[in-house]
């Protein structure tokens, strides 16, 4: 019967470890793991649970840690796993079936990735409602799949490649090896870890992702890489677009970076250039919700709401996440004329999932557009008690409210937001505000007209 071994990298893995470790427990012989530089107790928990622990420098290049990694293995088989993942139950019943096919030398694998919330996406893939019964993943909402080749044979021609983004399959596939797909999944925690760990990680990809560059400067997935870490975790678009658009030229036949360069030109402003390249990724094959969403989302921005109406709905059909999608398509189809078939979508999104944010605030500015401030007000509200509102919500709430003339609401409003963020700065100047426009005996200072122009009358502006 073939044997296998879990290979890993670590460091500073103390508080999951144990966890991944025991989820292999029963499925692997061996244990392997290199330290790339520790400095908590990482090392002694491996060896109490049964790893063959050893030092090596870190070289910022993943690949060539994990190949050190796979050099002690000695087993048959190879399984990788990152400390902040866990190998499914399933694998226990499935993975020696696996290794017994002799055609096959190794298998794509799902990785769930949980995350915070049913917004996320990684790279073009959207997030699913979280149906998992593992006890350690059921806090989450939502989760992001994706494949990697995580089980195979160990063979000298099988090995990483990639400073970052490492992985096997090319070496695999080069040496004439077939791939299968496994019937078993990885958990995946670490797009849910704290603000402080993501950032961090953020960074080393980012400067991983430029060394990459420069080591293979024609390499298009190399450039595409690098321009999703721009563009989902720094949020610099201008630079996201650049590489984008130079993976496009490198290789004209990679879809999904002419869909993000779209992507990358819409955030820019840019509505009729990103449809240029959003058209081109649909004429690749790239037929997925996302491309025909941005299409909607191009065309409304350019004014053309019964174009964005049809693109909306052609991302319906190929979504399963739809309550976003009927929202945006009420949005267009108010702005077509249909007022009250899109009012009617509106209000169910946000019926069909009031925790999003961003589904209150449409049906918020379409109330506001269509002149109906008390119903926006009422939406306003709404978003208050559904969400976790930030200052900005409480304010354009409130502001609402002061067009109404209806200030004490406001000023009720305000002091609910003063509660939970006691020192925003904004917060504080809108009351004073309000109180003194709901009394305006001489009593009371009134505040200056600058300070209207940076208090409630300048979110009232905004609400529109």
């Amino acid at each position: 019967m073939p044997t296998l071994a879990l290979s890993m990298i670590v460091r500073d893995a103390e508080r999951l470890l144990a966890r991944c470790l025991e989820s292999a427990r029963g499925v692997v012989q061996e244990i392997v793991i290199a330290d790339t530089g520790s400095n908590d107790r990482t090392m002694e928990i491996a060896r109490a649970l049964g790893a063959w622990v050893f030092s090596i420098p870190w070289e910022d290049d993943f690949a060539r840690a994990r190949n050190r990694a796979l050099e002690a293995v000695r087993a048959d088989w190879v399984l990788v796993l990152d400390a902040d993942e866990l190998l499914d139950a399933a694998a226990t019943r499935s993975i020696a079936s696996l290794l017994a096919r002799p055609e096959t030398d190794g298998y794509l694998v799902r990785i769930r990735n949980y995350v915070a919330s049913g917004t996320d996406r990684l790279w073009d893939q959207p997030a699913k409602s979280n149906d998992s019964t593992l006890e350690a993943a059921r806090r989450f909402p939502a989760y992001v799949e994706h494949e990697n080749v995580r089980l195979f044979r160990r063979s000298p021609k099988i090995y990483f490649t990639g400073r970052v983004h490492e992985t096997v399959g090319s070496t695999l596939l080069a040496s004439g090896g077939k791939l299968g797909r496994a019937n078993f999944i990885i958990h995946h925690f670490g797009l849910a870890a704290d603000p402080e760990t993501k950032a961090r990680k953020n960074h080393l990809y980012r400067e991983l992702g430029r060394r990459k560059i420069e080591e293979t400067p024609a390499d298009a997935q190399a450039h595409f890489e690098l321009g999703l870490v721009e563009f989902d975790n720094f949020h610099n678009d201008a630079e996201a677009a650049r590489l984008f658009a130079r993976a496009c030229e490198l290789n004209p036949q990679l879809s999904v970076a002419w869909l993000f360069a779209g992507l990358a030109q819409l955030r820019l402003g840019e509505p009729a250039a990103a449809l240029e390249r959003l058209r081109r990724a649909e004429s690749l094959g790239y037929r997925t919700a996302l491309v025909a969403e941005s299409q909607g989302d191009a065309y409304y921005n350019l004014g053309d709401f019964d174009a964005a109406r049809k693109f909306y709905r052609k991302a319906l059909e190929r979504s399963e996440s739809r309550d976003s999608l009927e929202s945006k398509l009420g949005l267009a189809e108010i702005r077509a004329g249909r007022i009250d078939a899109g009012l009617a979508r509106l209000r169910k999104a946000v019926e069909q999932s009031p925790a999003l944010g961003e589904l209150h605030d449409r049906l918020i500015t379409a109330c506001i557009w269509l002149g109906r401030l008390a119903e926006a007000a009422t939406a306003a509200e709404q978003k208050l008690t559904a969400t976790d509102p930030q200052p900005e919500s409480f304010l354009r709430a409130a502001s609402i409210r002061g067009k109404l003339n209806d200030w004490s609401r406001a000023i009720e409003i305000l002091r609910l937001g003063l509660e939970r963020f006691p020192e925003h700065p904004k917060l504080r100047l809108c009351l004073a505000e309000a109180e003194a426009r709901a009394d305006p005996s001489p009593a009371l200072a009134r505040p200056t007209a600058s300070h209207h122009n940076k208090g409630l009358k300048a979110h009232a502006d905004r609400a529109d």
